[in-house]
C-alpha cells in the first residue's frame, strides 16, 4: 500500500508540472490547447536525444531539452494562439489538435515509429524495509512541490504574476488599464509549455519515448484541469496528486481501471459543477 501512494505521488507529481500551464491558458484564454502534447513530448525526444545521441549528462541533456521548448512554444503562441484570443473555442481545438499532428508525424518521421527507452539518471533506492523508494521518484516529487512554492509566490508577488491573476479574474478591467493583458499571457503561455516539457523529460525515464505520448498525457491532464478548476494554482495541484493516487491505488487493485477511474472522477465533477465556456 506504501508503495503505490508513493509511486501515486510520483505521478501526481508529474501530473501538475505537466497541467498547470494547460490550467492557466484554458483558465485565462479560454483556449484548448492541444498543442500542450506536442511539447510534453518534445521535451521527452529532446531529453533522448541529447543525452544518446549526443552523449550529453541528464542535467546538460534536460536543460537542452527545456531551451529547444521555449522558442517552439513562443512560436506556437505568436502564429497559431495570438490568432484565436476571442474566437469560437472549436477554432482553437481544430488548430491546435492539427499542430499536435505534425508534432507527432514529424518525430515519427525523424525517430521513427518504436518506443525508445531512456534508463534511470540516477538508478539508486532507499531500503526502509517496508518500502523501497527509488531516489528519481523522489527528485520528482520533491521538484513538483519546490515548482508549486515557486509558482505560488510568482503570481503572488511579482507584478507580473498579479497582473496575470487579476487577467484571470477580470480581463477587461485589466486591459481598460492600458495594459496589454495578451503580452502577459504569451508569457504565461511560454512558461506553461516549459513546465510541460519538464514533464516529459522528468516521466520519459519511468517509461518509454513513444511518437504517441503526448496525446495520452493530454487526456490525464484535462481531467486534472478539469476536477482542479480552470486556472485554479491550488486546485490544480490538489487534484494533480489526487488523481495520481486514484489511479496508483487503482491500479495496486486492478490494472486495467486504474485510468478509467480518472474519468469517473472527472464526471462527478462535470455533474455537480458543468463547465462554462
Amino acid at each position: 500500500m506504501l508503495q503505490s501512494i508513493f509511486y501515486g505521488l510520483t505521478i501526481g507529481g508529474i501530473l501538475y508540472i505537466t497541467s498547470i500551464g494547460l490550467s492557466l491558458t484554458f483558465g485565462a484564454m479560454r483556449i484548448v490547447n492541444f498543442a500542450h502534447g506536442m511539447v510534453y513530448s518534445v521535451g521527452a525526444y529532446g531529453l533522448y536525444y541529447l543525452s544518446h545521441s549526443l552523449g550529453l549528462p541528464f542535467l546538460v541533456a534536460a536543460l537542452g531539452s527545456l531551451l529547444l521548448a521555449i522558442p517552439l512554444s513562443y512560436v506556437i503562441e505568436r502564429l497559431v494562439i495570438r490568432r484565436l484570443y476571442g474566437q469560437s473555442i472549436d477554432y482553437a481545438i481544430v488548430a491546435t489538435y492539427a499542430v499536435l499532428l505534425i508534432g507527432v508525424d514529424a518525430i515519427k518521421w525523424i525517430f521513427g515509429p518504436n518506443p525508445l527507452p531512456i534508463s534511470d539518471p540516477v538508478g539508486i533506492s532507499l531500503n526502509l524495509g517496508f518500502l523501497e523508494m527509488p531516489v528519481y521518484r523522489l527528485i520528482i516529487i520533491g521538484l513538483s512541490f519546490l515548482i508549486f512554492v515557486g509558482l505560488s509566490i510568482f503570481f503572488k508577488k511579482t507584478i507580473v504574476g498579479k497582473i496575470v491573476v487579476a487577467g484571470l479574474q477580470d480581463r477587461e478591467a485589466v486591459r481598460s488599464l492600458g495594459i496589454n493583458i495578451d503580452r502577459y499571457f504569451a508569457i504565461v503561455f511560454v512558461l506553461g509549455s516549459a513546465l510541460a516539457a519538464l514533464g516529459g523529460v522528468l516521466y520519459a525515464p519511468l517509461s518509454t519515448v513513444q511518437p504517441y505520448m503526448g496525446f495520452q498525457v493530454l487526456v490525464l491532464t484535462f481531467a486534472v484541469v478539469i476536477v482542479g478548476g480552470m486556472g485554479n494554482f491550488r486546485g490544480t495541484a490538489i487534484a494533480a496528486f489526487s488523481l495520481g493516487l486514484i489511479i496508483a491505488l487503482t491500479g495496486r487493485i486492478w490494472g486495467p481501471a486504474a485510468e478509467a477511474m480518472v474519468f469517473v472522477v472527472m464526471a462527478v465533477v462535470l455533474i455537480i459543477r458543468p463547465i462554462e465556456v
